[in-house]
């Protein structure tokens, strides 16, 4: 599997805390969506680190397909 699993096609909305590390989910299949939970796993796709820079809400991609991940970019709405 090379291409992602579409999770949602809007972002997920999540309050962050500055200096914590997030693993973002690129394969769509985590069941703890938009946070990896292993499902990727034989995907040959792989979480991406995220660390907080300041304690607000960040729009993490849920489509999978962002050109700015693992941040939402819109793309979902060419889906």
């Amino acid at each position: 599997m090379t291409d992602p699993v579409v999770a949602q096609k809007k972002p997920f909305n999540v309050e962050v805390e500055a200096g914590q590390d997030y693993y973002w989910c690129a394969c769509g299949k985590s069941a703890k969506q938009p946070f990896c939970d292993g499902s990727h796993k034989g995907t040959g796709l792989s979480p991406q680190q995220f660390t907080a820079t300041a304690s607000e809400t960040v729009h993490f991609c849920g489509c999978k397909y962002s050109g700015n991940k693992p941040v939402c970019d819109g793309s979902h709405n060419s889906l």
